[in-house]
């Protein structure tokens, strides 16, 4: 049985004068087909505040994950700009990227990708130890409900176990941004609420500025701001005056 969701969390909205963490400038991505040109992204411009949750909604195709890969620096764009604490990605050297990548980025996917033949405790720890500044990977496993499966292996884990694994992994660098491309797509109602639960929990505790991707509407409540992408192009964004409880979503 999946676990149940801790205690809510009591999360005001994050302040609208909170200083701009991450930003996005007109950014477009032009992808070949052979000889078609494929346009996933049409002049995106997009902020994250410090501390903030920002929901990015569209449906499959929308641009949504491609513009996550650009602001994480796993993809550069076709034009237009990335700036993190003021600064511009350099765009063209990978060095860079990756160091950008290691020391303020963590990731979280649909799929979680652990290896299978390690604990989860070693999962996690193996980001720890390429981290400058990590907090310990028992810790990041506590903080995310964990704390009693530091000694199981992936197998021996429901899939929403495995995502908070996948979660911990992301947030044991202590990285300022935590950047989720539809964490609770693969799961039930009941695991992807514990999952929510776990990131929401991160970004009030730690202050971690995070930015959560998906296609289910009904996410976009927890948010603090809510973008919705639609090909390719921004078609919307909403504050949402409150962010809803997690036990509140459904699906």
């Amino acid at each position: 049985m999946p676990d149940e969701p801790r205690a809510e969390l009591e999360s005001a909205p994050a302040p609208l004068a909170a200083p701009v963490v991450l930003e996005g400038r007109a950014l477009t991505k032009v992808y070949a087909m052979g000889e078609l040109e494929v346009s996933a992204l049409r002049g995106v411009d997009l902020v994250l505040r410090r501390g903030e949750l920002v929901v990015i909604l569209g449906a499959s195709g929308s641009g949504k994950s491609t513009l996550l890969n650009l602001l994480g620096g796993l993809d550069v764009p076709s034009s237009g700009s990335v700036w993190y604490e003021g600064g511009q990605l350099a765009l063209n050297d990978d060095v860079a990227l990756t160091a950008y990548r290691r020391r303020h980025v963590g990731f979280v996917f649909q799929f979680y990708n652990l290896v299978p033949t390690l604990t989860a405790l070693e999962n996690v720890a193996l980001v720890a130890e390429m981290s400058a500044s990590p907090m310990s990977a028992a810790e990041a496993l506590e903080r995310i409900g964990l704390a009693d499966r530091l000694h199981h292996f992936p197998s021996q884990l429901s899939g929403g176990q495995q995502q908070r694994v996948a979660i911990a992994r992301a947030i044991v660098k202590r990285p300022a941004l935590l950047l989720c491309d539809e964490p609770t797509g693969a799961l039930d109602l009941a695991s992807g609420s514990v999952v929510l639960d776990a990131i929401c929990r991160v970004n009030v505790e730690l202050g971690t500025s995070t930015i959560l991707i998906t296609h289910n509407e009904q996410v976009a409540g927890i948010a603090d701001r809510v973008v919705t992408i639609s090909d390719g192009r921004v078609a919307r964004e909403d504050r949402n005056a409150s962010r809803k409880p997690v036990r509140d979503v459904r699906w």
